[in-house]
């Protein structure tokens, strides 16, 4: 079959993406950070992209990946909190990621289009992910 070696790697990424999304939704009390255009980017929407894009440069090393985020934000010193929470949520995946691979794997995401390329947005509607965040009920 065509691109079956693509849709298996992108399916088992895509669940691992999921599952991290999951346990940061359950475990978040953060909604979102918000980003210099003003449009919030959470936790999950990191991870979830240094997730794709860590599995898509391993298998597909000459594909770009076009995403949406990248790790300028959290390479400045007031985010040091929030880079460790992504590095940990990844870690639940890939135990020995570093919080500068977990960067460099966002990052792999600002790649340029080619003739063959992925594009990556891992949350789409971050605002109705913050907003069920927002709207759990305390723990007892």
């Amino acid at each position: 079959m065509l691109y079956q070696s693509e849709l298996e790697v992108a399916t088992q990424a895509v669940q691992a993406a999921a599952q991290l999304c999951e346990q940061v939704r359950q475990d978040m009390s953060a909604a979102a950070i918000e980003k210099q255009d003003k449009s919030p980017v959470t936790l999950a929407d990191f991870g979830s992209q240094a997730l794709i894009c860590r599995a898509l440069k391993l298998a597909f090393p000459q594909d770009p990946v076009v995403g949406e985020e990248d790790a300028a934000q959290l390479r400045q010193a007031q985010m040091a909190a929030p880079l460790g929470q992504v590095t940990q949520a990844v870690q639940q995946f890939v135990p020995d990621a570093s919080a500068d691979q977990v960067m460099e794997w966002i990052d792999h995401g600002n790649g340029q289009l080619a003739e063959r390329y992925w594009t990556l947005d891992p949350i789409d509607g971050t605002k109705g992910f913050c907003g069920a965040i927002n709207m759990r009920s305390p723990s007892p």
